[in-house]
């Protein structure tokens, strides 16, 4: 039997991912000792290793995705839990590092209809960033805005270089790795998404800290 070279890359990503999942596990067990020394580097270790099983578990999905398309499991969810979800999962990640708020618009419906896994996984990327960069605060927002469902990370961080900026104006080409790889994740998630037409979008600004907004139609 003829082994595909591209299934020895998906296959040794998984095996990554999964081992990567592990150390994860083993780093969270770690006991904190109250001392700034042992406790920063077992919480940035922690990150890492976390952020780095984020990335390949994105790769798989990019690289099995037929011609760079996702298909999403399209169906109707509670905003409100999603938000308050993803709160959580931040607050267990930044282990107090941060201050997590969120913030929910009085006219946010209780219903709204996407793939409940795949936008969890866009909104972590933009958290992965925030936790990188962000000064003191991260809030997690859901809004409405032009028709649309807006989901927001929004940080007090110096902002989004002009470079990445500049490439979501442009439409890419992003980066790679890193930023690059999670943002391109996060707005092929967001434009697999559409409703009458429209297709859902990735908008990043800073205001004056960095603003990760995903537009649901």
């Amino acid at each position: 039997m003829k082994f595909d070279g591209t299934d020895l890359y998906a296959a040794l990503i998984h095996e990554l991912k999964n081992n990567l999942g592990l150390l994860a596990m083993t780093l969270e067990s770690i006991p904190l000792q109250g001392e700034s020394g042992h406790d920063g580097a077992v919480d940035a270790s922690r990150l890492l290793c976390q952020g780095v099983v984020d990335r390949l578990h994105q790769a798989l999905r990019v690289y099995k995705a037929a011609d760079q398309q996702i298909h999403p499991a399209i169906d109707a969810y509670s905003p409100h839990d999603l938000v308050h979800a993803v709160r959580d999962r931040t607050i267990a990640l930044c282990r107090g590092r941060l201050h997590v708020e969120t913030q929910l618009d009085p006219d946010l419906p209780a219903i709204w209809f996407f793939d409940r896994d795949l936008i969890e996984m866009a909104l972590i990327n933009g958290i992965h960033n925030a936790l990188a960069h962000a000064a003191s605060t991260l809030r997690i927002e859901a809004s409405m805005r032009e028709g649309c469902l807006a989901l927001i990370v929004r940080d007090d961080s110096a902002g989004y270089p002009a470079h990445i900026l500049a490439s979501m104006a442009t439409d890419g080409p992003y980066p790679t790795t890193g930023t690059g790889l999670g943002l391109r994740f996060s707005r092929l998630i967001a434009q697999s998404h559409d409703n009458k037409g429209r297709s859902g979008e990735l908008r990043l600004c800073n205001d004056p800290g960095a603003v990760f907004c995903l537009m649901l139609p």
